[in-house]
């Protein structure tokens, strides 16, 4: 129904594995999810960003504190609601067909122009 693919199921499935049931939330990084899933960081990466265009996922980046220094932290995933998704789906979805319903529209009414405007030249070859 979302138009997910295998990688995009695993990564979901892994994130609502680790996810904390009250929050929502977990942070594991690139790294444990590709390794866990035998991906590597770039794929775990385009993954999770299109999970997060579907708005099934949500991230944050974090910060700790290392002997007075700030560093980055893994990223905090946020698992969204599946209807919101499915929504957003069918909404893009009825989007998408009334732009081609408008474009077959257009087109015709081209077609008919062109047919009554036709001129009798026709162009030499040569």
């Amino acid at each position: 129904m979302l138009d997910l693919c295998a990688g995009e199921v695993a990564i979901y499935a892994y994130l609502m594995y680790r996810e904390d049931r009250r929050t929502f939330k977990c942070h594991p990084s690139y790294t444990t999810i590709g390794d866990a899933l035998q991906m590597s960081k770039n794929t775990v990466a385009k993954y999770v960003r299109m999970l997060e265009q579907k708005r099934l996922i949500k991230t944050r980046y974090t910060t700790f504190d290392h002997n007075g220094k700030c560093c980055n932290g893994n990223l905090e995933y946020t698992i969204l609601s599946i209807g919101e998704a499915i929504k957003l789906f069918d909404e893009k979805q009825e989007r998408q067909l009334q732009f081609e319903f408008q474009k077959a529209q257009v087109l015709e009414k081209l077609d008919r122009f062109d047919k009554r405007h036709k001129k009798g030249t026709s162009a030499k070859t040569g």
